[in-house]
Order: structure tokens, then sequence, then C-alpha cells
């Protein structure tokens, strides 16, 4: 009876310092963590911090972490000058018809690869894989030659809006054939009992199982056009049709110097976008957590 005791009391003893080692592991992880997180919003800090500032307090030396005087002027002086609802209004001009092309396209790729059988499945699919190796820029004159000599439509948001309705870009058709293929067939196989053919089948079955996936590719999407400025700066010739990121591109070349309001321009530039990015952040993880889950 001694000996089990010994052997309950050693077991205790373990456990206990088991658990005040993991515990310190915790906190340990924990601090790096508050470090590593300070580190990336310290650049967006001092974006905020400099638009609340004049701009002798900006060559001020030492530099100040927080302003003397929050100035919360300098951003309706900055908007004077910058233009940032008509930049708003163009950029989701282009924004939100692409996204929603992208994620109806992706979708209906998706679901092929994943479900349907037709000859040449597999070379198609590692095809459409293969070519998220090829280099933006070996696509680009071909398709600028195309857009402004074949179709005439230089100077027009069409071809920044219809590439998108062609699934997106291969790794969202991927994501969301990952996401399929972890939906049981067993499903399809009951629907079609039922008399529910393929379409029916994606709307009544796949889609509500992969929302979440479609959410991604959404915000996917919406981030890529958010910053891209090359595509914009090849399609788009006028001033009054630019978009957030030329604008914000000219607005600094113009000012040169005066960094209190390109920062105020900066700081209403990104804060669409992470808004954006905090609302759909858990379906983002969990979208990179479930792809590959089955093959």
């Amino acid at each position: 009876m001694s000996v089990s005791k010994a052997n309950v009391s050693n077991m205790k003893n373990v456990f206990v310092v088991r658990r005040r080692k993991d515990k310190i592991f915790n906190v340990l992880a924990f601090c790096l963590l508050l470090v590593l997180t300070a580190l990336v919003m310290f650049p967006i800090w001092w974006i905020f911090r400099s638009a609340l500032m004049t701009n002798a307090e900006l060559y001020a030396y030492p530099p100040t972490f927080l302003p003397y005087v929050w100035r919360f002027e300098n951003f309706s002086a900055t908007l004077e000058q910058f233009p940032f609802w008509m930049y708003l209004k163009n950029t989701f001009t282009i924004i939100a018809p692409s996204v929603f092309g992208a994620v109806i396209t992706a979708t209906m790729g998706g679901y092929a690869f994943a479900r349907l059988r037709f000859r040449g499945k597999k070379f198609l699919f590692t095809l459409c894989v293969g070519s998220m190796l090829l280099p933006s820029m070996v696509t680009l004159v071909p398709l600028y030659i195309g857009w402004t000599r074949i179709a005439n439509l230089s100077g027009t948001y069409w071809p920044l809006i219809l590439p998108h309705f062609c699934g997106g870009g291969a790794f969202n058709i991927f994501l969301i054939r990952q996401f399929i293929m972890t939906v049981p067939r067993e499903l399809d196989e009951a629907a079609t009992i039922d008399g529910c053919g393929y379409f029916k089948i994606l709307i009544s079955i796949i889609i509500p199982a992969i929302k979440s996936a479609m959410i991604v590719v959404a915000l996917l999407k919406f981030i890529e056009l958010w910053n891209d400025l090359l595509q914009q700066v090849i399609y788009i010739n006028y001033q009054k049709d630019f978009t957030i990121a030329l604008g914000l591109s000219l607005f600094k070349g113009s000012l040169k110097s005066d960094w209190s309001k390109i920062m105020c321009a900066t700081c209403m530039a990104f804060i669409p976008g992470v808004t954006f990015y905090i609302i759909g952040q858990k379906y983002l993880v969990e979208g990179i957590v479930m792809t590959g889950l089955k093959n």
C-alpha cells in the first residue's frame, strides 16, 4: 500500500512540474508574440502618428513617439488636395465586379476539377496549377497588345475587370477545388438520386459547404486588386479615372516634401483595405488550414 502511495505522489509531482513548465512556456510564447506584434504594428503607428504632426515636428531630432498636439485637422486639409472619395469610387468600380467574377468562376472551375469527369481533366488541372509558376511579366506585353490593339479597350476599366472572370487566377481555382474535395461525395450521389443535376448540386450542396473558401477567394482578390499599381498604370490614362493606388502615387510626387499630408493620404489609402482584411481574417486562416487536407 505504501508503494502505491509513493507512485501516486511521484506522478503528482511530475504532473505539477510539467504543468509549471507549460505555464512558463506559454508566458514566454505570449511575450514573444507581443514583441512580434509590436514590430509589425510599429510602421503603421508611425504613419498614423506622422499624419497628426506638423512638418517641423516630423523633422525634429530626436523623434517623438507621440505627437505633442493631435492635429486631426491635417486630414481635412489633405482632402482639399487629395480627392479620396473619387479615387475610392473608381477603385471599387474595378474591385466589386472583379471580386464577384473571380469568386463565381473560381467556384465553377474548382467544382469542375473536383467533381466532373471529362477527358484531359488531369492535364488541364496540372496546366492550371503550373501556370502559377509563370511570371506575370511574361504575359504583360501580349495582354497589353490584345486589350489595346485587338479589343481597342485602352483607357477603360475593362482590361482590369474582364480577366478576373476567368477564375481569378490559378490559385483561387486550386483553393476552391481542395475545399470541394473535402465535401463527401455521398451527398452528391444522394442528390443525384433525387434528380438533381450538376448545377443544382453546386448551388444546393457544394456552395453552402464551401462558403468560407469563397470568402477567402474574395478577400485575397480584394487585397490583390487594392495593391495593384502596375496594371492600373498601364491601362488607366486619365486622372479622373485614377484609383487610390494611382492617386496616392501622383499625390506623393506632387508634394515631394510635405510629409504630413502624404502620411494623411497614406492612412486614408490603407484603412479600407485593412478594415476589409480584419473582417475576413478568420476565414483566411481557416482557408489556409483546410486547403490540402484531402487530395
